[in-house]
């Protein structure tokens, strides 16, 4: 009799293949529009830069870069605690209340945010350095490009609460029509304002807020029925304590992803700092295209690690998760690293937009970091013991803050890469540091650091070397063979790995 918990606990353990293959198989599901929103935005590269010139596509980083910060403060504490608010009860009454309380505070929010903007258009402008004048070769007014990310900012903060919903709702299919449905529209018209009536930079603008708008209204009538006039202050409050120190911690991170681009504007001068940034975007964009591999993850991985009951199975799961992700990572950040001059010549179709391939090693990398960061804060979710998440974002943030300052105006776009490589670092350490003290994991370390050198070595070697697609090719097909004789592979991993290979008689 004492033996049969045990056995039952056993019984409900599966093998860490069959769990791997089941987050495998959720973040294929539930990260399908996101992958696709990642992938179209690589692809829609090459024409901006086509019909859009460096310090043009500067200027919408940088409304891209405020509008940003802009949606998570907007958006408040009950943006991070509307999920979990919503499963406290099971009551129609209460879900419907919470549904509406939340949808009239941001609806409310983002309103004034708005007209606040279409008052002080060029004001604002002026203050963020996006203002045209007359003999600067820039399309569109700055006010006209305020007043079009103002829109698209009441878009953003009102479409991300009904598609939020349908997470609650555990609805992935709807999440994702929602989505594709957004990415098709906002393609089809960004093609045609810049392509067909080469509207440029407000173009490009102009054809996101549409397609987010009209999938938009479509989602108000289909929630018609749950959005009547109702409030609860109370609730709100409540939702806010909750949220807000997660709220800290998204903005300090937001300071690290985006506050380069600022940085970038104000410590360059004329219109230089408008091409840097332009070229640093590009950059940007194509080292955080492995971000693929982290869009669909993201959704999935929380749903997975919470999942499993076992703490032991959990704690294995965890040490092999971040050990994978972060070789997939790694040897992702190799090939962007590698390829960046072809990528950059390819992707940004004008000489101006070259130099950009000198930045994306650094912000692949930081990637890398990115992903580890992702899986070890986990542990602490679990357990319930998120304070510490915004002193990690925090301590990451003002590195790279100082980095910038001392960085950018030396090396430019470069300075604030490798700034934003050494916050990811950090942001990793911090966060594992914390993790480990209250949820221990006996996560792969040796493992992980030779996913690590492996991946520099490599990327050292080809930028030593004389650059050749050949290399490129050989020095990232390498990788995972380098990983072999550096003692990487475990025992079971290799016997699985041979069972792939081609029999030899």
């Amino acid at each position: 009799m004492t033996d049969e918990p045990q056995q039952q606990a056993a019984a409900r353990r599966r093998p860490l293949v069959s769990q791997l293959l089941e987050l495998t198989r959720h973040s294929a599901i539930y990260g399908i529009g996101g992958l696709m929103s990642r992938f179209l935005a690589v692809l829609m590269l090459p024409l901006y830069t086509s019909y859009v010139s460096t310090k043009d596509y500067g200027r919408i980083e940088l409304l891209m870069a405020t509008m940003a910060v802009a949606v998570v403060v907007i958006r408040g504490g009950a943006n991070f605690g509307f999920i979990r608010f919503y499963f406290l009860e099971k009551e129609a009454d209460y879900r419907r209340r919470l549904i509406r309380t939340v949808f009239w505070a941001q609806m409310t929010y983002s309103t004034l945010v708005l007209a606040l903007c279409v008052l002080f258009a060029s004001p604002i402008a002026g203050l963020l350095g996006v203002r045209y004048t007359p003999h600067s070769h820039l399309q569109g007014s700055g006010t006209s490009l305020v007043i079009a990310t103002a829109v698209l900012l009441w878009a953003n903060v009102n479409y991300a609460q009904m598609t939020n919903l349908f997470r609650a709702e555990k609805r992935s299919v709807a999440f994702a029509i929602a989505t594709v449905a957004n990415i098709l529209i906002t393609v089809g018209l960004t093609v045609i304002l810049v392509v067909v009536y080469h509207d440029g930079p407000l173009g490009i603008i102009a054809g996101n807020l549409s397609g987010t708008l009209v999938v938009y209204v479509a989602l108000l009538t289909y929630r018609r029925e749950q959005l009547g006039l109702q409030f609860d202050p109370k609730l709100l409050r409540t939702m806010n304590r909750f949220g807000i120190p997660l709220m800290a911690a998204a903005l300090a991170i937001w300071v690290t992803n985006f506050g380069d681009r600022l940085m970038l504007s104000k410590l360059l001068h004329g219109t230089y700092r408008l091409t840097q940034l332009g070229q640093y975007s590009l950059a940007y964009k194509i080292g955080s295209a492995m971000v693929l591999l982290f869009t669909a993850f993201q959704i999935a991985w929380p749903a997975f690690a919470y999942s499993i009951e076992d703490e032991g199975e959990a704690k294995r799961a965890y040490s092999y998760v971040l050990t994978y992700l972060m070789y997939l990572a790694a040897w992702t950040a190799v090939a962007l690293s590698l390829f960046a001059p072809w990528l950059a010549h390819y992707l940004g179709r004008k000489p101006g937009y070259w130099p950009a391939a000198n930045a994306i090693p650094a912000l692949a990398f930081s990637n890398v970091f990115f992903a580890g960061f992702v899986v070890v804060t986990i542990a602490t979710g679990r357990i319930r013991q998120t304070k510490f998440n915004w002193v990690a974002a925090t301590a990451a943030a003002l590195l790279n803050f100082g980095l910038n300052l001392w960085l950018i105006p030396a090396y430019g776009m470069l300075g604030a890469a490798y700034a934003t490589l050494a916050a990811y670092v950090l942001l990793m350490l911090v966060r594992t540091w914390n993790a480990q003290r209250l949820y221990p994991v006996n996560y792969q370390w040796r493992r992980v650091a030779i996913i690590l050198l492996a991946a520099g070595a490599l990327t050292g070697l080809g930028e030593a070397l004389h650059q050749s697609l050949v290399l490129a090719f050989a020095l990232t097909a390498a990788y995972p063979l380098l990983l072999v004789p550096l003692g990487f592979y475990l025992p079971a991993e290799r016997k699985r790995l041979r069972r792939l290979l081609p029999a030899h008689n």
